[in-house]
């Protein structure tokens, strides 16, 4: 068997920071019900571009490499998108 590649910190501290506001907002929202998932990933995903923009553009608040201004907006920036999509998505209930 071949060596493992070594996993940087910034996967880690995206699932982190993602889970971080994923739980902020589910204490805001009160539930998120079979969203959740979708919340969980699309603020980890967030988190993980935010640091490459945060890498690139650079970051007033750095934890090692990590930008975490940037992981954090982006973060919001993909909850939010799936707050919109499930708002705009027609209901179930609607369409009986």
């Amino acid at each position: 068997m071949g060596e493992l590649p070594d996993i940087g910190p910034a996967p880690i501290l995206a699932v982190l920071v993602g889970l971080f506001y994923t739980g902020i907002y589910l204490l805001l929202r009160g539930s998120a019900g079979l969203r959740l998932p979708f919340v969980a990933i699309a603020a980890i995903l967030g988190a993980y571009a935010g640091q490459q923009v945060g890498a690139r553009l650079g970051d007033p608040l750095l934890i090692g490499d990590f930008g975490l201004v940037w992981s954090s907006v982006l973060s919001w920036v993909g909850i939010g998108l799936i707050v919109a999509a499930s708002v705009l998505s027609p209901s179930r209930d609607k369409a009986r």
